[in-house]
């Protein structure tokens, strides 16, 4: 494994090519300050340079109080416009990193994901969580905005009229709410289960080629951003694209073979 290790506020492990990256300040409910930021931009810059060694990642947070509970607002008070840019950029890109990273993320959202926690969870290709989960974006009641990315996303995961009524209120969604407007797509009774399942989805994605995975989320991400027509020349590219590749190669052959395809990633 070439990422790196050890961290001073996260975890990261990697077991049968699954990563799980653990947020571990369960004393401050796993909360966001630079430091925090650095170890998971460090961590994420890593895993996007081994390739298709892994077949995914999970972000989680440790204990059962908090996913994470959001930005360390200590560490944001004294902070002047020009430290809050840096700060913000430095979320900003940690959440631009999980949607460019090769491999799908998935999100296991145990208790709280307010502010900060939210917009990572969101950044994420999709979202686990407990039955105990909250999200929101409570920063209005601070005098602030989202700055990690949660008034872009939250409106393309839920609608832009649903995601303003939750920003502008600064209101608490329980996961009941976060399953239904598509913010969570799947509901555990508990962590472990929840992890379980994670871990499960993951694994099971050794059958099928890593490469078109890594594709089909690069095209999904940039449709975010561009018309329908515009998105369906980039699907048009890549889907052409990847008949030069051996995955393709080895997927139709084995197909035809009648036999379990043996992809690489190339």
């Amino acid at each position: 494994m070439s990422i790196k290790m050890e961290f001073e506020t996260i975890r990261v492990q990697a077991e049968d090519r699954v990563v799980t990256i653990t947020i571990d300040r369960p004393k401050k409910l796993n909360a966001l300050n630079p430091t925090v930021l650095s170890d998971l931009k460090s961590a994420l810059e890593g895993l996007k340079e081994t390739g298709y060694e892994y077949l995914g990642v999970i972000l989680t947070g440790e204990g059962e109080k908090a996913f994470i509970a959001g930005a360390d607002i200590a560490s944001m008070a004294d902070m002047n416009p020009e430290e809050a840019r840096e700060f913000g950029r430095l979320g900003q890109i940690v959440s631009l990193l999980f949607e460019e990273l090769q491999l799908p993320v998935v999100a296991c959202v145990n208790g709280f994901a307010l502010g900060g926690g939210c917009e990572m969870a969101m950044a994420c290709d999709f979202v686990y969580a407990t039955e105990n989960a909250v999200f929101g974006q409570p920063e209005v009641k601070l005098g602030l905005i989202p700055g990690f990315g949660g008034t872009q996303r939250l409106s393309k995961l839920v609608g832009r009229n649903r995601a303003k009524e939750i920003i502008y209120t600064g209101r608490n969604v329980d996961a009941v709410e976060a399953n239904r407007i598509g913010l969570a797509v799947k509901l555990f009774a508990s962590r472990s289960e929840m992890i379980e399942a994670a871990t499960k989805l993951i694994k099971g994605l050794e059958k099928v080629s890593p490469l078109a995975v890594s594709v089909a989320k690069k095209v999904m991400e940039a449709g975010n951003d561009l018309s329908t027509p515009a998105g369906l020349e980039v699907e048009l590219s890549e889907f052409s694209n990847i008949f030069s590749s051996e995955d393709f190669k080895e997927g139709t052959k084995a197909f035809v073979e009648k036999r379990k395809a043996e992809f690489k990633g190339k």
